[in-house]
């Protein structure tokens, strides 16, 4: 006998390969770690019932290739999509500075009022292998206004607080919009003419993989105020 549930919300998982998005959603969704994966060939999804402050909720999380060969690939499946779970590794400088291409895509492709939750995973590394302090994470997240997380797929560290952030800013998205929320939503999100889903200010993307976000920030406000 299937659940009952009252809304399907759908969900993104973005970020370069290996950064470990197969990683947790597997860990999520299965309660299961493993050592090694092979990487996502184009796209896969997993299914989750969640309780969301008493309300049955089904995560329909999709789990995407970052390989660049897979990306043209990854935008079809923006379409419907109400959250992004966007991933970097904390121990991988690249990953981090690959933010740009990825918010970018977000900016093209998903919904203008599409929902982000940030999350730097394998905080359980030991510090001579970081490469991302907590502080440049919580500092892009800001400037992006995204909730953000260091999480641990291997030690299951921020993983349901992650996803369970991300599923309650989508319901508040939801009741802001004035949608019923016991009513299942089948429905394609609507792109705005002219909206970037970004706030009030767009970056220049060339400045983003510099080692300087403050200056990032600054430039991109002065930007929008000529």
């Amino acid at each position: 006998m299937a659940l009952d549930f009252v809304a399907t919300y759908k969900v993104l998982v973005l970020g370069d390969s290996n950064v470990g998005k197969t990683c947790i959603v597997h860990r999520y969704c299965d309660e299961k770690y493993y050592d090694t994966y092979i990487s996502t060939i184009g796209i896969d999804f997993k299914q989750k019932l969640i309780n969301l402050d008493g309300v049955p909720i089904k995560l329909q999380i999709w789990d995407t290739a970052g390989q660049e060969r897979f990306r043209t690939l990854t935008t079809a499946y923006y379409r419907g999509a109400m959250g992004i779970l966007l991933m970097y590794d904390v121990t991988s400088l690249e990953s981090y500075n690959n933010l740009s291409y990825w918010l970018r895509n977000i900016q093209e492709n998903a919904s203008p009022d599409v929902v982000k939750v940030l999350a730097g995973n394998k905080c359980e590394c030991p510090p001579n292998q970081r490469m991302v302090d907590k502080e440049r994470g919580e500092k892009i997240a800001e400037n992006f206004d995204m909730p953000f997380f260091e999480v641990s797929c291997k030690q299951d560290i921020n993983i349901e607080e992650a996803f369970l952030t991300l599923a309650r800013k989508i319901r508040e998205q939801r009741e802001h919009r004035g949608e019923n929320f016991d009513t299942e939503d089948k429905g394609q999100e609507k792109k705005s003419p002219g909206s970037n889903g970004l706030g009030a200010f767009t970056l220049e993307w060339s400045y983003f993989a510099q080692d300087t976000i403050d200056d990032v920030y600054s430039k991109s406000k002065q930007a929008t105020s000529e």
